[in-house]
């Protein structure tokens, strides 16, 4: 039987840069390992409702093979008998964007999508959550990716969320890399989004600069002298110090 991840999510690229990206919440706990799916430079889709890993799956091969967001969640979706269970958000490495929500998901269900985004959720305290994903996602242009996708969830939470309450959280983020350039998650934890920022705050000074320091595929790489002095050091003697806060 499928998992069931009733939650909301917004799907996304940047198009300064062409990161692809997906940031989620749930009450449903490890949402970050069962919903979210980047491949670079292809496309990004979110699985939910009752999940099917394999939507996003033939989705993203369907991109890689010269299909828009649209073709590819269509074609996806005609091999589904249970499609009618699923809420499936799609971007495309050129922005594309499509979404679908079957009418067997659980109220309050929906979607917004347009340019650069797909915002989707089920189970949810009504509209205003998909409206407060979209309209942050579009008035923050100028910031980075996984910042803005950040700040699309803590919008949704603030005016509601998830009926149900709170469980996990997760933020998915890659650049030109096969390799994920963000990669974060809380579960089981009362705040999951709160608890993600301070995550997300202590990664950007401890972990991203490990990652940038990590080889490349088209450029030779080497790790900056300063970043394994940062990682040799406890965390509570690096930058932002909390990696001994919590048990």
């Amino acid at each position: 039987m499928s998992i069931a991840a009733n939650t909301f999510s917004i799907v996304a690229r940047c198009a300064r840069t062409g990161e692809l990206g997906v940031a989620v919440a749930s009450a449903v706990p490890a949402v970050g390992a069962i919903c979210p799916y980047v491949r670079a430079g292809v496309g990004a889709v979110t699985t939910q409702s009752w999940v099917n890993p394999y939507l996003a799956t033939a989705i993203l091969d369907s991109l890689s093979a010269g299909s828009s967001a649209e073709a590819a969640l269509a074609s996806a979706l005609e091999s589904d008998a249970e499609a009618e269970l699923r809420q499936v958000g799609v971007v495309d490495a050129s922005g594309g964007s499509a979404v679908w929500t079957g009418g067997s998901c659980t109220e309050w269900q929906g979607s917004q999508h347009g340019p650069d985004f797909s915002a989707q959720g089920n189970m949810l305290t009504g509209p205003e959550v998909i409206a407060a994903l979209a309209e942050t996602f579009s008035a923050r242009h100028a910031d980075g990716l996984d910042e803005r996708l950040m700040q699309c969830l803590e919008a949704a939470q603030a005016v509601g969320g998830d009926k149900r309450g709170k469980q996990a959280a997760a933020l998915l983020v890659f650049g030109k890399e096969a390799y994920a350039r963000v990669d974060l998650r809380v579960d089981e934890d009362a705040a999951p989004i709160a608890r993600l920022r301070e995550v997300y705050e202590i990664a950007k000074r401890q972990l991203m600069p490990f990652v940038d320091g990590m080889p490349k595929r088209d450029e030779p790489s080497a790790f900056p002298p300063g970043v394994m002095e940062l990682l040799l050091k406890s965390p509570p003697d690096r930058p932002g110090g909390g990696g001994s806060d919590r048990p």
